[in-house]
């Protein structure tokens, strides 16, 4: 969780009242954030991740002075028109897809509050923008740019400009290899043949995208009155989100938000859209799950102290809050508007005595041996991407499970294999030491007419080397270990999988039932993840392992 450092003048003027310590404390501690210190000057927190709105003075003002009931409800935000454009040219989906952007004008900037959008710039890019790989941000003195803006691409020997606090013009290729900044971040744009800029109508550089501004159009100071506002990557759902943080908290400091046209070659859009969303509030289920009676008007009075509107039964979600995706994430809010020290504490009716599930110690034992092989384990989300999963595995889609009305395209479906988990791992550690021998086993879904929910679920293992040294070998030698580690004859046929090279992937049977493939990843694949080493992997069903083992 990251740590911010919060100017305590600043908040408790947001806040509209100053409180006494002990109160201001509790307070804190109650609004689900993590408090490590306040002093005279500071409020020193720790923010969860589902609540990134929360890293900057202006939305931990904003939080705190609804919860405690003095401004509570929905903030509404006006956003200007201004007509200027920013236009996206074609190509860039291989190179950065995505950018939305804003005018901030009536800016009053003096050291401190440059301070809190460096702070808030920072922690989103290190948080919920994942290190700049999701979403990066770019804030520039709209007075040396002359407008309309053009989000393309160049070669790196092309993009020569002056970066961010150096002494000279140089091109991409050199910023990577010579400026801090650009070492630092170098990998975001490996095996990328073309970069991402920003320029304006006179074909000055903005910045190189996600690496670094330029020093001479992409620094702000105490001068500065108006800004242009971009953020670029890979998700235009976490690019929409961070840009309102952003404006929303330029706003409470008393500035103006001014719209853009992003012109796609297929679409435009008009950004930033603060507009709320709707979610209709389910009474019956949030009541059952905190396990209260709360009426319809305890309800609006606890969603208007978390900052929501309320209006026809349905909650109305700042568009500054991308945690709330689902009735229960309204229930978490509702039980801290609440409280959770007026909660009672309720003995079980009935006493049961628990013991540990058998497959799960079974698969504590597979976890244990791979460990011992000096293996490291991961741990990944149920959701995937259909493209991760399918595409760029080169492999056919199977009876996968969608999500409906999915909010992004990072996690459109329920994951149906394992190693396409592993590999996107190894794609984001490419910039790390090698062997990387990583390991995971989780739930996988299928749609299955047979079951009662039309969903299968069980439990599968995929392990796979990383290395110079990768191959069929050793990783049939890992195989071997585990499966007579843990009591179990099996034989390998040749067989075909278009994720493996062909002559060098098998299927594995034990007891005459196939229940693992292995081999090496093809180089179609490798390529697809920009995995520049050898892989050798397999992919085991331990569900039908732990059957045979039980039979």
């Amino acid at each position: 969780m990251p740590t911010v450092t919060l100017n305590r003048k600043t908040v408790e003027k947001l806040v509209g009242k100053k409180l006494p310590e002990d109160k201001l404390k509790d307070r804190i501690s109650m609004l689900g954030t993590d408090l490590e210190e306040v002093t005279d000057e500071e409020i020193i927190v720790e923010i969860f991740p589902n609540r990134p709105d929360l890293l900057s003075e202006q939305g931990f003002g904003r939080a705190l002075s609804s919860f405690i009931g003095l401004n509570t409800g929905l903030r509404n935000y006006h956003v200007k028109k201004t007509g200027a454009k920013v236009f996206v040219d074609k190509g860039m989906e291989n190179v950065r897809p995505y950018t939305v952007c804003a005018i901030i004008k009536n800016l009053k900037l003096d050291d401190e509050k440059i301070r809190e959008i460096i702070q808030i710039q920072e922690k989103l890019h290190v948080t919920f923008c994942r290190k700049r790989k999701k979403a990066a941000i770019g804030i520039y003195p709209l007075e040396k740019i002359k407008l309309p803006i053009y989000f393309t691409s160049k070669k790196p020997e092309e993009i020569i400009f002056r970066p961010l606090e150096w002494k000279k013009e140089i091109n991409a290729k050199e910023i990577l290899e010579q400026h801090p900044t650009g070492i630092k971040y170098k990998d975001l744009v490996k095996g990328l043949k073309r970069y991402a800029i920003f320029h304006d109508a006179d074909e000055n550089i903005l910045s190189f995208t996600p690496i670094i501004n330029s020093h001479m159009t992409g620094k702000i100071n105490d001068k500065t009155k108006e800004a242009f506002l971009e953020v670029s990557g890979f998700d235009l759902h976490t690019a929409n989100y961070v840009l309102n943080i952003m404006v929303t908290a330029l706003a409470d400091m008393g500035a103006d938000i001014y719209s853009m046209e992003v012109v796609y070659p297929d679409r435009t859009l008009t950004t930033p859209d603060l507009s709320p969303r709707k979610m209709k509030v389910d009474y019956k289920y949030i009541n059952k799950w905190l396990g209260l009676d709360l009426s319809e008007k305890e309800f609006k009075k606890y969603l208007e102290m978390m900052g929501f509107g309320y209006e026809d039964k349905h909650a109305l979600i700042p568009a500054y809050r991308p945690d709330v995706i689902h009735p229960v994430d309204l229930g978490e809010d509702v039980a801290i508007a609440y409280g959770y020290e007026n909660f009672e504490p309720v003995l079980p009716e009935k006493a049961t005595t628990g013991k540990e599930n058998d497959f799960e110690k079974f698969r504590k034992q597979v976890s244990k041996i791979l460990a011992g092989l000096n293996m490291l384990e991961l741990s990944s989300y149920h959701l995937a991407n259909k493209d991760t999963q399918f595409k760029r595995m080169s492999f056919e889609e199977g009876s996968h499970v969608e999500i409906a009305n999915s909010v992004s395209e990072e996690y459109n479906i329920m994951r149906w294999w394992m190693l396409p988990q592993l590999m996107q791992v190894l794609q984001e550690n490419t910039h790390n030491e090698y062997p990387q021998n990583i390991f995971e086993s989780g739930v996988v879904f299928k749609l299955d007419d047979k079951e009662e929910t039309g969903v299968k679920e069980f439990t599968r293992l995929a392990a796979a080397l990383c290395g110079n040294d990768a191959d069929y070998t050793k990783i049939r030698q890992i195989l071997d270990y585990l499966l007579r580690s843990i009591g179990l004859e099996y034989e390998i046929k040749e067989t075909e999988h278009p994720s493996f090279i062909g002559g060098r992937v098998g299927r594995v049977y034990v007891k005459g039932k196939a229940v693992a493939y292995i081999g090496e990843i093809h180089p179609f694949v490798l390529e697809n993840f920009a995995v520049e080493m050898p892989v050798a992997a397999f992919e085991l069903n331990l569900s039908e392992v732990f059957s045979l083992l039980s039979e």
